[in-house]
């Protein structure tokens, strides 16, 4: 079943120095853009990340220091990214937890705005986990009856995901072939940011996750104690989660005015 887009797809996957959001870093990102028409583009880049890749890493996707040493830095290809990307929704395998928020922290970085509100996330991963639980490649096996060469290359992970998602719809009568739906499908619960360290309460309203205040609406607790909001925003927060808490901030303060 072919998707059913009113806007571009990107499905994308990320190839990382680590799995810390806030210190690592990319080194090869991998684009597949899925049009409503049907057509297709893709691109995979090689990354120097500026920082050394371990070798624990270079073990699962295979990508050296020494091969990423003279490839352009992530500043350097954010416009071409974020050009490819701009005004599409975006999707992956394990995407909303890690890619997404990864790839937000880098654009962050070399100053480019990075926001979800106008577009959605469909994560592929937790589709199939509410299915069958299981990893990408025997999800592609499972769906696709393929196995699946070349894991952990970017451009291999991100066709095997899109060729997933479509054997999902055809598979599952109860999966639309809506983006929507399938963005609210794919999230276990809802978050205002990435790191799941701010999300909605009942009142929709955004509450603290983490520490003293779990559970807390965040107005709440910068009026009570106004600065523990400076107090994350000199830590080592996410730059996706402190950028959520200014927004919450400033709307709190126009809302006096």
């Amino acid at each position: 079943m072919e998707l059913n887009l009113t806007k571009p797809m990107v499905f994308f996957d990320l190839e990382t120095t680590g799995v810390n959001i806030s210190k690592d870093r990319i080194v090869e990102i991998a684009i597949l853009k899925v049009l409503p028409n049907g057509n297709k583009e893709s691109k995979t880049w090689l990354v120097n990340p500026e920082i050394e890749i371990p070798k624990e890493a270079s073990d699962i996707h295979g990508i050296t220091n020494e091969q990423v040493v003279t490839e352009p830095t992530f500043a350097a290809l954010a416009p071409q990214i974020n050009d490819m990307i701009k005004g599409c929704d975006l999707a992956g395998f394990n995407s909303n937890r890690f890619d997404i928020p990864l790839l937000a922290e880098e654009m962050l970085r070399v100053g480019l705005d990075f926001d979800m509100k106008n577009r959605l996330a469909v994560d592929v991963q937790v589709i199939f986990h509410k299915k069958e639980q299981r990893t990408l490649s025997a999800a592609y096996q499972f769906y696709c009856g393929k196995d699946l060469e070349n894991a952990h290359s970017a451009m291999a992970d991100t066709t095997a995901t899109y060729e997933v998602l479509k054997a999902q719809l055809d598979k599952y009568p109860d999966l639309e072939n809506d983006a929507n739906f399938l963005e609210a499908y794919s999230h276990h619960k809802k978050n205002a940011d990435f790191a799941n360290m701010i999300v909605f309460d009942e009142d929709d309203e955004e509450a603290f996750n983490f520490g003293k205040h779990k559970g807390k609406k965040v107005t709440d607790v910068f009026e009570k104690e106004p600065g523990y909001y400076n107090w994350i925003q000199n830590a080592d927060f996410p730059l996706y989660t402190k950028k959520v808490l200014t927004a919450v901030k400033l709307r709190s303060l126009n809302t006096k005015i």
